[in-house]
């Protein structure tokens, strides 16, 4: 019986650039949780392997020491996307044992691969690379309805849904233990109290209204919601995250952990140690982790026209199919106070946005400069220099291993800037 699971990367990985330039696209967010936590969710007796980019492997062993990185000691092994978006029914889609060796597909997408022996040993020796669908020729295939995601704006566009059913599956699993019904917040305004979980140590300030009556609340452990803000679900702050005062979370949200967030958060996902502290309106964004938005930023998510965005990722313009899609700014990017960003606008990592009026729509990683005028390239010591003092504060060092990951990345996107003129 087949008690490994790998989750792995697949030649797709560039379109979510510049989210997962620090990270494997399996550790981005929607709903509740990871798309690795998802994954791992419905397969909870097996051993985990997880399949990354050679750039990746140092920080990922760092970063996650109770996992196999790009190793797969067994001699069977289940292999699945980490684009698959799991529900709770993917154990049984897509069972953990079998017979024979089958490739799990959904149109010309891999989802996932039972493997063992010769087929396995071939896969094994491909680890340093993203997987496609050649990996897998000569093995038999079976057409499975699993959903994966493909672009940044497909995790936004799920989001709801995604909190939604995590809700549910975190309810029945600890059985409401953790509902707000069991503890009384005066002052606090709690509408579909059944449908808030404020967890252990989080504190709700008088004045704030949690509204679960169209979507759940999530209140993680050791956050604050200070006084007047408005929380309307489906919404999930994380563990150690601030909502200032009269903040405005609507619907569709996540936020956390660590994050400081106020002014009005629309549809919107927002990775760890990321801070929209101000008044300012972020809708249908996707923000990296340690991004710091300056006072007033604001982003538009809808064209005057009411019609479908496109989004320019590289050298690549991609029509989104969808009327709302806004910011997607990759780690460790900050912008200055009043910064503007127009629909579909995508930032890299490590940038420095300030100025007046609007940034071009893709904004390569490394920059820094004014909107309207030229940028130029910040340069890689002074960007790590920037992260280490601002990991520092919150007491996390920047490692030796993470510093040559900048260096990387840096190389990786140097080509980007190039192509707009920028200095190297």
């Amino acid at each position: 019986m087949a008690q490994h699971l790998c989750i792995f990367e697949d030649i797709l990985v560039p379109q979510f650039h510049p989210l997962v330039y620090f990270r494997p696209v399996y550790n981005l967010r929607c709903g509740m949780l990871s798309l690795k936590e998802k994954i791992i969710r419905s397969y909870p007796r097996a051993r985990v392997s997880i399949h990354c980019r050679p750039a990746l492997v140092d920080y990922m062993k760092l970063r996650n020491p109770a996992f196999l990185v790009n190793e797969i000691p067994a001699g069977e092994c289940l292999f699945v996307n980490g684009r698959v978006l799991a529900d709770e029914h993917l154990a049984r889609k897509i069972p953990v044992a079998g017979k024979s060796d089958v490739v799990y597909v959904h149109g010309t997408q891999v989802v996932a691969a039972r493997l063992s022996g010769g087929n396995l040993r071939r896969i094994k020796r491909n680890l340093a690379s993203l997987f496609s669908i050649s990996d897998f020729d000569g093995i038999p295939t079976e057409e499975t309805d699993v959903e994966l995601v493909s672009w940044p704006w497909d995790l936004v566009h799920r989001n709801g849904v995604q909190l939604m059913r995590d809700f549910e599956t975190h309810q029945r699993r600890t059985k409401g233990k953790a509902a707000a019904k069991r503890k009384s917040y005066p002052g606090v305004h709690l509408l579909g109290r059944d449908q808030i979980i404020i967890e252990e140590g989080a504190t709700i300030r008088p004045g704030v209204v949690l509204d679960a009556e169209n979507g759940p609340v999530f209140i993680a452990k050791h956050a604050l919601v200070y006084p007047n803000a408005a929380i309307m679900g489906p919404v999930m702050i994380g563990e150690h995250s601030t909502v200032k005062v009269a903040a405005q979370i609507y619907h569709n949200t996540t936020i956390g952990p660590v994050c400081k967030v106020g002014g009005e958060v629309e549809e919107s996902i927002i990775h760890g140690y990321s801070n929209k502290q101000h008044a300012g309106f972020l809708g249908h964004s996707y923000l990296g982790a340690w991004v710091n938005l300056g006072a007033g930023t604001n982003n538009s998510d809808l064209k005057n026209n009411y019609g479908t965005v496109k989004v320019t990722l590289g050298s690549e313009q991609v029509d989104t199919g969808l009327q709302f899609v806004g910011l997607t700014m990759g780690d460790h990017s900050k912008t200055a106070i009043n910064s503007m960003f127009n629909t579909g606008t995508v930032v890299g990592v490590c940038c420095n946005i300030f100025g007046f009026g609007f940034p071009p729509k893709y904004v390569p990683s490394f920059s820094w400069g004014a909107a309207g005028e030229t940028f130029t390239t910040f340069a890689i010591d002074r960007a790590i220099d920037v992260a280490r003092r601002v990991m520092a504060r919150r007491s996390i060092e920047l490692t030796a291993s993470e510093g040559k990951l900048f260096r990387k990345i840096f190389d990786l996107t140097m080509e980007e800037r190039r192509r707009r003129g920028m200095p190297s």
